[in-house]
């Protein structure tokens, strides 16, 4: 039997998962999880305003969505201040970032990125021929002089940085974000991806600047809105470049249900400033019970907190699985020397109270 004609980027590619899910650890213990806190989802939900939103557009889910995503832009754009012009929605972060790979990659193009950041991107990148270019992390942060250091060296065509980032959840403010902006070297445009900016301090973004383009960011209704599971999300950036993702994306990618639930979201301000104080609530509460366990909480911007368990990844990775065993699903950064961390999703007070009594039994075993 013949080998399929895939194309060489194809055919040199390993079959891989950026994540391999909760549902596939389950499968594997034949049990399920009884605290899920690895996924960087937000426990909390969505607004009650998008449930209704969309319970009220199921019935007509047998109609393809608005290809447009018309009313969900124009109301995004109102949100923003901006035209809609400068808005483009997509399927997730992760569905943009695809597209945007069909936009910029070809075989021997680089991009630059940090050494166990946001695997995604790579994963988008590398299956339409980018050649990955890594820079460390620097104090557990993504080191911005080095990215641009990085892009000059490879001639980078982009630049990808998460702010507040992901796997440690630590942050650059405004001001230095706008400073590596201003540094992008030309023919470079830099991937800003924001996933997690409404549980960041105020002064972490800088003012979105739609002449630019040098930049191209990325927000998702996934985290602080509670929709991981719709599939939403939507890029920010100059208006020809917007223009441009209609050449290749999926134009019926987005489901009226996710659509009319992103749409009852985003008008339920109120909403999402509760879920965040949850969120500081809970990620407090994972801070204590590392120090209580002689582990060092990281500060963090996003939805997330990760402890420093002050070893290496082998006794992290030991933690992670005495965890799974007892019903915690957790997770942790892939590379070292970030990979000495666990990271723990906020969760609700039953979960904590789970993963609390669960570190303790762990921590007592491999002691």
């Amino acid at each position: 039997m013949s080998d399929y004609p895939f194309n060489p980027t194809t055919s040199a590619l390993p079959a891989v998962v950026p994540f391999v899910g909760p549902e596939a650890a389950e499968r594997a213990m034949g049990a399920k999880f009884i605290a899920r806190l690895g996924a960087n989802e937000n426990v909390f939900g969505p607004s009650p305003h998008a449930i209704a939103a969309m319970e009220k557009a199921a019935p007509e889910v047998w109609m393809y969505g608005d290809p447009e995503n018309h009313d969900l832009r124009q109301a995004l754009a109102k949100h923003h201040g901006l035209a809609p012009e400068n808005i483009m929605v997509g399927e997730g972060i992760d569905g943009l970032f695809g597209t945007l790979a069909l936009m910029f990659m070809e075989p021997g193009v680089t991009v630059a990125t940090s050494t166990g950041g946001y695997p995604t991107f790579n994963y988008q990148m590398a299956a339409r021929g980018g050649a990955i270019e890594t820079t460390p992390f620097k104090h557990d942060k993504e080191d911005l002089d080095g990215l641009i250091d990085l892009a000059s060296r490879v001639n980078a065509r982009l630049i990808y940085l998460a702010n507040p980032d992901n796997p440690m959840g630590t942050w650059w403010s405004g001001d230095e974000v706008q400073a590596m902006i201003d540094s992008v070297p030309e023919g470079s445009l830099l991937c800003l991806d924001e996933a997690y900016i409404e549980f960041a301090p105020e002064d972490t973004t800088p003012a979105i600047d739609v002449n630019s383009r040098k930049v191209i960011r990325f927000r998702t209704f996934s985290k602080a809105y509670g929709m991981a599971g719709a599939r939403i999300g939507y890029a920010i950036g100059e208006a020809s470049l917007i223009k441009a993702f209609d050449k290749v994306r999926n134009h019926f990618g987005i489901n009226r249900i996710a659509q009319a639930g992103a749409l009852a979201a985003l008008q339920d301000q109120f909403y999402v400033k509760e879920v965040v104080a949850r969120v500081n609530e809970a990620k407090l509460r994972i801070s204590i019970i590392g120090k209580a366990s002689g582990f060092r909480p990281i500060r963090s911007a996003a939805s997330f907190q990760t402890l420093d368990c002050g070893k290496d990844g082998t006794y992290s990775t030991a933690i992670i699985q005495g965890l799974a065993s007892r019903g915690v699903f957790i997770r942790k950064p892939f590379k070292a020397p970030e990979d000495r961390c666990i990271r723990v999703s906020a969760g609700t007070p039953s979960d904590l109270d789970v993963f609390e009594t669960a570190l303790a039994e762990v921590l007592k075993e491999l002691a």
